[in-house]
C-alpha cells in the first residue's frame, strides 16, 4: 500500500537527460508579444507581452479568470491566438501544433493530473520517452539490434528521471495506486521525458499539503538548476514568492505588474486585484 505524502529527496542525479542532450543548445528566451485571445466578443487576453529569461523560474499569477491558463494554452499551441506572436529564440511558435512546439523544447503539464493509470511509474516515463523516441516500424524490421540498444538507452534514461523526481522506490508500482502528490511527480517525470529546455507547469502544487509543497518546490529548483527554464502558474503565494525570480501578474487579460517577488507583492494594483488587503506572504 502506498504511503501518504511526498518524501524529501536529498540526493538527486546530478545531470538530467534533458540537460545532457540539450547541452549544445544556447539559452533561449520565450517571448510573448501582443498576445490576444478572444472568445466571441470577450477578450480573455488583451495584448499581453512578456519575456521569460533563460535559466529563470517565472510565475504567472492572477485571480480566477485573469487569463493564466489561456496564456499557457496559446503559448503551447492548444489555442490559436486572435493576434500576437509567441517565439522561442528565433523560432516562431504561433500556429504550430502542440507536438511540434514540444519538439522545440517547450513542454507543459496541465492542471488536472494525467497519468497512464494501468502502467507502472517506470513505464509511464518510458511511454513518454517512446512518444519522443526514434524507433519506428521500419527500423524495428531492418535494424533490430540498433532498436534494442535504443530501448536499453531509453530505459536507463527513464530510471534516471524516476530517481530525479524522487520515485525510485515506486518505480514498479502502478501509477493509479499512488497518492495524489506522487501522481503529480509521475506526470512531471513524463514531461521531463520530452527533454524540455523550458517547462510550463500549470498549478504544480494544487491540492498538496504544506510539506508536499516544500518537496515540489525543491524539485522545481532542481529542474532549474539543471538547465531547464521554468514558467509556472500557481495560486499558492508562499510557493510563488519562495520560488520565483520574476512574477508576472495578470488581471482581466492584461499584465498589471511584473518584477521581483518583493516588488510585486507590495504593488498596490496587485494587492487590489489578487491579494486582497494583505501582502502576498500573508
Amino acid at each position: 500500500m502506498a504511503d501518504a505524502g511526498l518524501r524529501p529527496h536529498p540526493r538527486r542525479p546530478r545531470v538530467l537527460p534533458t540537460a545532457r542532450n540539450r547541452s549544445h543548445v544556447p539559452p533561449l528566451t520565450l517571448s510573448v508579444r501582443d498576445l490576444t485571445v478572444q472568445f466571441g466578443g470577450v477578450a480573455a487576453l488583451g495584448g499581453v507581452s512578456f519575456d521569460v529569461r533563460p535559466g529563470s523560474i517565472t510565475s504567472l499569477i492572477g485571480p480566477n479568470g485573469a487569463g493564466k491558463t489561456t496564456a499557457f494554452n496559446a503559448i503551447t499551441g492548444y489555442l490559436r491566438p486572435s493576434r500576437g506572436r509567441v517565439s522561442y529564440g528565433d523560432a516562431v511558435l504561433t500556429g504550430l501544433r502542440p507536438c511540434d512546439i514540444a519538439r522545440r523544447g517547450v513542454v507543459r503539464t496541465f492542471q488536472k493530473t494525467s497519468v497512464f493509470p494501468t502502467l507502472s511509474v517506470l513505464d509511464n516515463v518510458l511511454t513518454g520517452l517512446h512518444l519522443r523516441g526514434r524507433a519506428e516500424v521500419w527500423s524495428v524490421l531492418v535494424a533490430r539490434r540498433r532498436v534494442r540498444a535504443e530501448e536499453s538507452a531509453l530505459r536507463r534514461e527513464a530510471e534516471t528521471i524516476v530517481a530525479f523526481v524522487g520515485l525510485a522506490h515506486r518505480r514498479a508500482d502502478v501509477a493509479s495506486a499512488l497518492p495524489y502528490g506522487e501522481q503529480r511527480l509521475v506526470e512531471l517525470g513524463v514531461a521531463l521525458a520530452a527533454r524540455p529546455s523550458i517547462l510550463l507547469l500549470d498549478e504544480p502544487a494544487a491540492g498538496m499539503t504544506g510539506a508536499e509543497k516544500d518537496v515540489i518546490g525543491g524539485l522545481i529548483r532542481s529542474i532549474r538548476d539543471r538547465g531547464v527554464t521554468v514558467l509556472l502558474v500557481e495560486h499558492d503565494m508562499r510557493v510563488v514568492m519562495g520560488l520565483s525570480d520574476t512574477v508576472i501578474v495578470l488581471d482581466h487579460g492584461a499584465v498589471i505588474a511584473e518584477g521581483a517577488p518583493a516588488v510585486v507583492q507590495s504593488h498596490p494594483d496587485v494587492i487590489r486585484a489578487y491579494l486582497g488587503t494583505g501582502r502576498a506572504e500573508d
